[in-house]
């Protein structure tokens, strides 16, 4: 899909000429729902090419999670395994077909509700609509020059929930929708968004008071940037690249995070995260177990036995540990080939690898085709993640059907 929306960007859009490597970039920073973008004036692109850009992002959002459960989700295929332990956390249905009509159900209920809501606040409707169909699904392309800069603080604070909404898993909003509100609330995944969301907010504030003249000011930048950061949205406001080098790297940390399993976000993804944490008690607690003693296995809830739960736990271990392995591979080779200051190719790579599209100046399509390989690299692996790619050319090599 990359290759062929490469086409639009390369051949067709006479306002900016890319260069095919740039034109690729482009087009898979769209559908990895990441942002970063080698578009100097966003504003001069022609409509359609505005709105290309757009649907990449709207429809490679849940593209992925459609496909897991589609394509992966087949009994007897080379991918099968791999599906068990990723797609679990997708499910609304017993049935697949009904999970994906419900899926595109919630987002073109939350895009339509987006798109009113942002037109009603004072934002032009072409605008409104483009913003709402990136915002939910967290892709972060925007139609105007400073992203979300210029709009009034209204619009950037009805933006917010918009970009948590995307962040959070479609079963959760199923149950929010069906009238399971305790449910919703009690997701493990949703609490930690939002426990994480208020006290990353609250650390921002206080990192950015030397930058900003008041609290308010240091508040209403911070607020919406690492909401941006940690839902993997994108969208800006501030001038990030002038920003300290520690409120930087606690944005790359929110990135690094990223939202729920089951949502359009991307990061390591908050179940992995809560699964190191628990694992990481769970052992603690081992150490300090009298003989006879027992732990009991609880996650979201449930009772899991030991096995099951080691299992879980050693999934989001391997996989966490290769993300963060491409990471430094990224971080090694954009301080090579851009000469860049640590903490700027740091929160680069974190984005890109993300799926955010936060920037602090690097990526450009004057940038170093290198450093623009390896960025479209963290950008397809963080969005596909490493297991599913190693299942994929494990088919490939031994002839298996992927469907």
């Amino acid at each position: 899909m990359s290759l062929i929306s490469t086409i639009p960007f390369h051949y067709i859009n006479y306002s900016e000429k890319m260069d095919f490597l740039s034109a690729f970039f482009e087009a898979v920073a769209g559908w990895t729902g990441t942002g970063l973008t080698m578009v100097n004036f966003e504003s001069a692109l022609p409509p359609t090419i505005q709105f290309w850009r757009t649907f990449t992002q709207w429809i490679g959002g849940v593209g992925v999670i459609v496909l897991t459960l589609i394509v992966l989700a087949r009994p007897g295929t080379g991918s099968f395994t791999l599906y068990r332990s990723e797609a679990r956390e997708e499910k609304i249905h017993p049935s697949i077909i009904s999970t994906v009509k419900s899926i595109w159900w919630i987002l073109l209920l939350y895009t339509f509700l987006g798109i009113v809501i942002l037109f009603i606040a004072g934002m032009p409707l072409w605008e409104a609509v483009n913003h709402a169909m990136t915002g939910i699904t967290t892709g972060g392309f925007s139609v105007t020059d400073d992203s979300i800069a210029s709009y009034s603080p209204l619009i950037q604070a009805l933006l917010i929930p918009l970009m948590v909404a995307g962040a959070i898993a479609f079963a959760a909003h199923y149950d929010l929708l069906t009238g399971k509100i305790k449910n919703f609330f009690k997701d493990a995944q949703t609490q930690a968004l939002l426990a994480l969301l208020f006290l990353g907010i609250f650390l921002l504030t206080f990192l950015n008071m030397d930058y900003y003249s008041t609290f308010l000011q240091s508040f209403k930048y911070s607020a919406f940037q690492f909401a941006s950061a940690l839902t993997c949205t994108g969208f800006a406001t501030a001038d990030i690249p002038s920003w300290g080098a520690s409120a930087k790297m606690l944005l790359s940390f929110a990135m690094v995070i990223g939202g729920a399993a089951g949502s359009t976000a991307g990061g390591i993804k908050l179940f992995r995260i809560i699964l190191l944490t628990k694992g990481t008690g769970w052992k603690i607690r081992h150490i300090f177990l009298p003989p006879k003693g027992t732990i009991r296995y609880k996650l979201g809830g449930k009772s899991l036995a030991r096995d099951e739960a080691l299992e879980e736990i050693t999934e989001a271990s391997i996989l966490s540990f290769l993300w963060m392995i491409l990471l430094f591979i990224g971080i090694m080779v954009i301080l090579y080939t851009t000469h860049a200051s640590l903490d700027n190719a740091i929160f680069e790579v974190c984005s890109a690898q993300g799926n955010v599209g936060l920037s602090t100046g690097i990526t450009s399509a004057a940038m170093n085709p290198i450093a623009k390989f390896m960025l479209i690299i963290n950008m397809w692996i963080g969005r596909l993640e490493i297991i599913p790619i190693l299942v994929f050319f494990r088919a490939l090599v031994k002839g298996q059907s992927i469907v």
